[in-house]
């Protein structure tokens, strides 16, 4: 149900969009004609602005229709920021499409690369900022006055349904305000709520409902012009793939959409990254491997390795060596079936005993005493993983996938834990750009499964973009 401040916000959005797109187009005209700004080549003619603003407002309606087709006016105060933009992007590059599009078929029209190009990146600038700017003012109205905030009913009793609630009362910023919460859909007992409260939405996370009682509530949503949500189970939520088997039909729960072309598909985008990858950082990591050598001489007093292969688990179960920056003392890296690799790992065990900041299968030892000085700062931004890279390209690892862990690890693994084993480890996951080592193993477990089952060479991107940002914040340990 959209809100009546919502439904002004949306009016006043189209002005708004209608003003930064001119801003932005006469903003590309003036950069247009500073000749410092087109250092490459003089402008071939010139064209004056009486004529390029009337194409302005004459292509500005096109964009508006484009932008209510990609559901740009639907404001809610709910929706979120970043999708909005991305729309934004997408429903502005068709707009581009369509003026080259015109400009072919019509010579006589300006035809400036310049000005189209710098045209269609400003716009997209402006208008997002221009959003940014309305939504702010949407959100303060929203937490200050409760101005477009939606009134919700919650429906089932379990763990899923009681985080919802939590986040719900810890973020006023996200629009909801939770009016009840009922263990099972009484259409009785809604409607008494509705009347007394005021109802806007209802979000249901039971799986005991029954079909007719779930029709019977979306029936009444329906009516009553109340938005029907729900929050599904883990059966729900999986990739289904329908067939027929012998005349019935039947359905296959997918694993994940890392199978046949997906895989193909993944391993040569990791290839092509790992070359270009290695190629990017090699002046970094010559500098690093001549720095860890450095200390080792004269801190150590030892030539120790520079890099260090430490045992993991992969993909299938299959063990493969990882290969990292040494950034401990030596003696703590040597090999574990020698009397001092025994003593270092019974080192590790009073470690992770006193010092670990993480529960479950997995460790982190903070204030890591076993550190060198080179070694701290390097792990620190996770550059003793670059030499990853070569694991990526020899196929033990991919660019993106859950961390790799050491056997020890794995053994603790509860069963269902083993679904991270089905597919190549990588280099960087979602954990690692939504918490890095700062996550518990369960939260990290529920992301990589995420990842798993909804995989995409687009979220792959955007996972390494995320991760050159995430490597500035300060790790945990």
């Amino acid at each position: 149900m959209k809100k009546k401040s919502e439904l002004i916000f949306s009016a006043i959005q189209v002005p708004i969009d209608a003003a930064m797109i001119i801003l932005a187009s006469l903003s590309a005209f003036v950069i247009r004609n500073i000749p410092e700004i087109l250092l490459l080549k003089p402008k071939l003619y010139n064209f004056p602005l009486k004529s390029y603003f009337l194409a302005v407002l004459m292509l500005m309606p096109v964009i508006l229709f484009i932008y209510a087709l990609e559901g740009l006016y639907n404001l809610q105060v709910t929706r979120k920021f970043w999708h909005e933009a991305l729309k934004v992007f997408s429903a502005t590059s068709i707009a581009l499409v369509v003026v080259i599009v015109t400009i072919f078929l019509k010579r006589e029209f300006f035809s400036s690369r310049f000005i189209i190009l710098a045209g269609w990146v400003l716009v997209v600038i402006f208008v997002i900022f221009g959003r940014y700017l309305l939504r702010k003012i949407q959100k303060k109205l929203l937490i200050t006055r409760g101005m477009g905030v939606h009134q919700v009913l919650l429906i089932g009793s379990n763990g899923k349904m009681d985080k919802v609630k939590k986040i719900i009362e810890k973020d006023p910023s996200l629009g909801y305000r939770i009016v009840d919460h009922i263990e099972n859909g009484s259409i009785t007992l809604i409607r008494q709520i509705k009347k007394q409260k005021g109802l806007d939405e209802i979000i249901v996370c039971d799986s005991t409902l029954t079909d007719s009682e779930q029709e019977k509530l979306i029936d009444y949503c329906a009516i009553n012009n109340v938005a029907y949500k729900f929050i599904p189970t883990t059966l729900q939520t999986a990739r289904f793939e329908a067939g027929i088997f012998s005349g019935e039909p039947i359905i296959e729960v997918r694993n994940t959409p890392l199978e046949g072309w997906g895989k193909i598909l993944k391993r040569a985008f990791d290839l092509v990254a790992s070359i270009f990858l290695i190629i990017l950082f090699a002046p970094l990591m010559g500098l690093v491997a001549l720095l860890i050598k450095l200390e080792s001489f004269f801190e150590e007093k030892k030539t120790g390795p520079i890099i260090y292969k430490n045992e993991r688990i992969g993909g299938d179960g299959k063990k493969f060596d990882v290969f990292k920056f040494r950034y401990m003392k030596w003696e703590m890296c040597t090999d574990p079936n020698t009397k001092e690799g025994r003593k270092a790992i019974e080192y590790e065990k009073e470690l992770i005993a006193k010092k670990s900041l993480r529960k479950g299968p997995l460790y982190k030892i903070k204030n890591d005493p076993r550190k060198t000085k080179v070694g701290a700062f390097i792990e620190k931004y996770s550059i003793d993983e670059l030499p990853q890279f070569f694991n990526v390209l020899k196929g033990d690892m991919s660019l993106v996938g859950p961390r790799p862990h050491q056997q020890r690890e794995v053994e603790k693994y509860s069963e269902y834990h083993r679904r991270l084993l089905t597919i190549k480890p990588g280099v960087t996951g979602m954990a690692q750009v939504s918490g890095r080592s700062d996550l518990q193993f369960e939260d990290e477990y529920k992301l990589d499964v995420y990842y798993i089952e909804n995989w995409s060479l687009w979220e792959d991107i955007q996972i390494c973009l995320k991760t050159v940002l995430v490597l500035f914040k300060r790790r945990g340990n």
